[in-house]
């Protein structure tokens, strides 16, 4: 069995790397960033549906998000007080119908 003394003994090892990475990582202090929700989702349906979804139906002018409402209680409060309803235009196709597009894609080759 080997014993190491002086500088080859593990306190002494110990201690030089406790003073090293006190000396190189001084503590860090994180500054709050402020959150800028991006408007890349702004572009994409002014893109596709050719609509800016932030100019203002009544006056044309630029619109700018405030906040975002992500508790489903108060947006149903909000839907039920504007009168709101979300029923489709014409119901879904059948499934045997999809299932026909599917099999007909595959015979082609094709993918939706």
């Amino acid at each position: 069995m080997i014993r190491y003394y002086g500088l080859y003994s593990n306190a002494h090892r110990g201690k030089i790397r406790k003073a090293v990475s006190a000396l190189s990582s001084p503590p860090i202090i994180e500054e709050k960033t402020i959150f800028v929700p991006s408007k890349g989702w702004a572009e994409m349906i002014r893109k596709i549906y050719e609509v800016d979804p932030l100019l203002c139906p009544h006056c044309g002018t630029k619109m700018k998000v405030i906040s975002f409402i992500e508790d489903h209680k108060v947006i149903d409060r909000i839907i039920r007080h504007l009168k709101l309803t979300f029923e489709a235009e014409r119901p879904p196709p059948p499934n045997k119908v999809q299932q026909e597009l599917l099999m007909a894609g595959e015979e082609r080759e094709e993918y939706f």
